[in-house]
């Protein structure tokens, strides 16, 4: 399951991150989104998902959202 099939509000935990690129891969990390971290989809609009991360809450495009398993 990815976040463009999660609930609205629910948190989960991300169990993996494949994007392919490792630069992307370790700005998510910087963000915080990370194998093991809980993440929420906040809202889902225009083809983004807004995802709350720790203590903060980032739009996401529909591609990076597929690669975000939860």
């Amino acid at each position: 399951m990815n976040l463009t099939t999660a609930e609205l509000g629910k948190e989960y935990i991300i169990r993996a991150i494949e994007t392919g690129d490792e630069d992307l891969e370790a700005f998510l990390f910087s963000l915080g989104c990370y194998t093991g971290e809980p993440i929420t989809v906040v809202a889902r609009r225009w083809g983004t998902c807004t995802v709350s991360i720790k203590d903060g809450r980032y739009s996401i495009d529909k591609q990076l959202a597929k690669a975000i398993h939860i």
